[in-house]
């Protein structure tokens, strides 16, 4: 159940996200282990082979906190009230982001709206007009702060409140273009992200950010997006996280909108107005969908007697990875081995820097 976390448990939360090598799936795997933060710690040295690779001193991210305090930032942990229930609904949540400005946007209905960085005058035109009249209608647009549709809906819901995920610190303004708009959504909008403050984001931190945006949605709308686009990344995830997609046509002309008629397509709904998507958004509440839940829990693990499984699962699984993202389930039915014991040997593997792990928890061999 969600709980609010001691000042000692939150900094032990962040200590191990923020450790190298720990990202949300090891963090849980470890969580799902241990019990707890404070206990996976003392226990990562036993784990990680690879000497150099220590979790920050509780000085380090103390400063962090008491810096996050001073810029108004507020970190929140995934199992704590205050973090968006949809969101925390992902396997797996992201353990801990980061909020500038008006929390209180991310616990409205919310619609992603994003498209390509070289969008078309009428492409933005169109994306600030949704946006107004969704934001009108009673949702929170969310977005990436990149140029084109992003910024266009941000500005077009601007006045009602908008959403900006980052992939670098909610601090580090990209583009710089985009500073007098970051500036205005850090006091009337939100900022949020799951880096560190003050960290510049490179090319692989952009499918997490990609994955909260849809993650913070019920839904996720698509305007203009090329055939290979990192705005299909989001669609993708959003059909993972059983959100609905949809997209507004575009001739078939246009290289910028191929991606938009794939998707419908596949299935995406097709949209022209604020109107079909509320009509696509509503017809969910009307339902009552909500995000599925378990009270299922699993018998607890002995890892340390089953050292020397774990240790022979190792070998086997690194051979079963490729460079190609693999899901999970894929490996841990290749080996023929215990999940408990996969899983296990999947997080040492992680920790010592041996595999990618992806944000929908695909893993590729490092």
């Amino acid at each position: 159940m969600p709980r609010e976390l001691s000042f000692t448990e939150r900094r032990d939360w962040l200590r191990l996200i923020r450790t190298q090598n720990v990202g949300p799936v090891s963090f849980r795997d470890l969580i799902n282990r241990y019990g707890d933060a404070a206990t996976a710690l003392d226990e990562l040295p036993s784990l990680i082979r690879k000497k150099e690779i220590r979790p920050p001193s509780a000085e380090q991210v103390e400063a962090e906190m008491d810096y996050a305090d001073r810029m108004g930032v507020r970190l929140i942990c995934a199992i704590e009230p205050d973090y968006p229930k949809y969101l925390r609904a992902l396997d797996p949540a992201p353990p801990v982001i980061s909020v500038m400005g008006q929390l209180s946007l991310l616990h409205k209905p919310c619609v992603a709206i994003i498209g390509s960085r070289n969008a078309s005058a009428i492409g933005q035109r169109f994306a600030g007009g949704l946006a107004t009249e969704l934001g009108q209608a009673g949702y929170t647009v969310v977005s990436g702060l990149a140029r084109g549709i992003d910024s266009a809906a941000h500005h077009g819901a601007i006045e009602t409140g908008t959403v900006a995920v980052l992939g670098g610190g909610v601090d580090h303004i990209y583009p710089r273009e985009n500073a007098e708009l970051h500036a205005r959504m850090a006091k009337t909008g939100a900022i949020v992200s799951e880096s560190p403050l003050g960290y510049r984001a490179s090319a692989r931190d952009f499918p997490r950010r990609n994955r909260i945006i849809s993650g913070l949605s019920r839904g996720v709308v698509v305007i203009e997006a090329a055939e290979r686009s990192g705005t299909l990344i989001t669609a993708r995830y959003a059909l993972e996280q059983n959100r609905e997609v949809m997209a507004a046509p575009g001739s078939p002309l246009d290289p910028r909108t191929k991606g938009c008629n794939r998707l419908i397509r596949q299935g995406a709904h097709l949209i022209e107005s604020a109107e079909d998507v509320v009509n696509v958004l509503e017809s969910l509440r009307s339902l009552g969908v909500e995000e599925p839940r378990t009270p299922y829990e699993g018998a607890p693990f002995d890892a340390t007697g089953a050292k020397a499984d774990i240790d022979k699962a190792i070998g086997v699984v690194r051979d079963l990875l490729s460079p190609t993202p693999t899901p999970r389930d894929d490996i841990i039915r290749a080996s023929g081995l215990p999940v408990s014991i996969v899983t296990a040997a999947l997080l040492e593997i992680e920790l010592n820097g041996h595999a990618n792990v992806e944000p929908d928890g695909r893993i590729s061999v490092a």
